[in-house]
C-alpha cells in the first residue's frame, strides 16, 4: 500500500478527490461539508495577509467573530498599551488558517489591522 500525499480527509469531496482543476469545482463553488478549513492550508495562495497593531486594538472581538476561518486567536497575553491601559487578552493571527480576504480588517472599528502584502 502506497502512502497518499493528499491532504486528510480528501475523499470527503462529494465521494471523489478535491478539484484540481476549474471544471472540477462545483457549481456556484459550494463547500459541502463543515469545517473543510482546517483540514487544507490557505495560506500558499494568500496574496495579502492581516496584522494586527495591538496599540490600536480595543479587544471588541469584531474581527474573531466575522473570520471565516478561525484564524483570528485570543490568547491570554497581557498587553500594555502607551496610555498605560492594560489589556488582559491580546488577538493574533493564525497564519496557517489565514486566506487573506480582509474580512477582520473591514470588520475592525478603530483600524486596527491592515491588509499587507504577503512576503513569500
Amino acid at each position: 500500500m502506497t502512502e497518499s500525499t493528499e491532504p486528510q480527509g480528501v475523499e470527503r469531496y462529494l465521494g471523489k478527490k478535491y478539484p484540481r482543476t476549474w471544471d472540477e469545482v462545483p457549481i456556484a463553488g459550494i463547500v459541502p461539508w463543515p469545517g473543510n478549513t482546517e483540514e487544507l492550508p490557505k495560506h500558499s495562495w494568500r496574496t495579502i495577509r492581516p496584522v494586527i497593531d495591538q496599540e490600536k486594538c480595543i479587544r471588541c472581538r469584531m474581527c474573531w467573530v466575522y473570520c471565516p476561518d478561525s484564524a483570528i486567536v485570543e490568547v491570554d497575553k497581557e498587553y500594555t498599551n502607551k496610555k498605560g491601559r492594560t489589556f488582559k487578552v491580546s488577538y493574533e493571527v493564525n497564519y496557517d488558517h489565514c486566506k487573506g480576504c480582509g474580512i477582520c480588517a473591514f470588520e475592525c472599528p478603530v483600524n486596527a489591522i491592515q491588509m499587507v502584502p504577503e512576503e513569500r
